[in-house]
């Protein structure tokens, strides 16, 4: 099949091109640097360099596919997280950037396009486990307000006469991932803390398990569905493993009420409990997770870190 990647050079786009070119699909993927092209050339797919706020741009790029990913995000660094304008870019890709491609792909009868979201829009669910149908709410904090109204936009692609597949995917981490990097290299410096008793569940998903649950949304039909491992973690769990890993000396510790100042818009959604549930996208695509928790994917990660650092001994 014929497939455009939008975002094909982020820690998720880049793996799902490696993917999908990988089953003998012919692929074109965005690319905003010479670096990034290269990168996509030596996967097998063929980079292109376009304004994603362009609809002819777009419809020019996406003619003849068979099938759209839009994976594009632009995450702020860890401490401008805070921020609710350092969100502003990502919001825009997520809102303006999926009209306009859905729409690309409506004018060019592309078959189906493919939408990341993210599962911190489920509102607390304490104990219980979350599913695509619990309730969920942005809370005031406009990440997660900017996510919900993409997913509507996604979603008119299928009223269109199209298929639109959305998915909610959990907090992301790998060895290569700007964001676990940079929490690590905080952590070893104890410049990372945990706030409160960081009991509430907390869901996650290893990257190299969220790009292949990307591919097998192939099989899915239209919908919104959860990408999270098995094993949620409490977060004070998840983030003493990655410190852990980083090989950092444990983690000073903060009461609630730092939260706020200290967090700013994230502290919103980060202090929800949210154990989710991916069990409808096991069933529709038998995709499954292969690292369980976060618990053996920080252990993994800090055996990949390790091996890096021996290579440059």
């Amino acid at each position: 099949m014929r497939m455009f990647v939008a975002g094909g050079t982020g820690a998720l786009g880049s793996r799902v091109v490696r993917l999908l070119a990988q089953g003998g699909h012919q692929i074109t993927a965005t690319a905003r640097t010479d670096h990034g092209a290269q990168v996509i050339r030596a996967m097998g797919a063929t980079p292109v360099d376009i304004d994603l706020f362009d609809f002819k741009a777009l419809r020019s790029a996406v003619r003849g596919c068979d099938v759209v990913f839009r994976l594009t995000t632009k995450i702020p660094p860890l401490m401008r997280m805070r921020n609710a304008e350092a969100w502003a870019e990502t919001g825009r890709l997520r809102i303006e950037g999926t009209r306009l491609l859905n729409e690309a792909c409506s004018d060019e009868q592309v078959g189906a396009c493919i939408h990341e979201s993210i599962t911190f829009v489920y509102e607390d669910g304490g104990d219980s486990w979350l599913d695509e149908d619990s309730p969920v709410s942005h809370g005031g904090a406009e990440p997660l307000r900017d996510a919900l109204e993409a997913e509507v936009e996604a979603q008119k692609f299928t009223r269109r006469g199209g298929r639109a597949v959305v998915l909610r995917f959990a907090a992301f981490y790998a060895s290569d991932s700007s964001q676990s990097l940079e929490m690590a290299d905080r952590a070893r410096r104890r410049r990372l803390a945990l706030i409160g008793p960081s009991r509430n569940w907390f869901s996650s998903i290893h990257v190299d398990d969220a790009a292949q649950a990307t591919v097998a949304a192939l099989r899915a039909p239209a919908g919104i569905y959860n990408v999270s491992d098995d094993d949620p973690v409490q977060l004070a769990t998840f983030m003493t493993s990655m410190a852990r890993a980083a090989g950092g000396r444990g983690l000073p510790k903060l009461p609630s009420i730092a939260g706020g100042p200290a967090l700013g818009v994230t502290w919103r959604y980060l202090r929800r409990s949210q154990r989710v549930s991916s069990a409808r996208m096991q069933r529709s695509t038998g995709w499954k997770p292969t690292v369980h928790n976060a618990r053996e994917g920080w252990i993994r990660i800090a055996r990949e870190w390790q091996r890096v650092t021996e290579s440059k001994g």
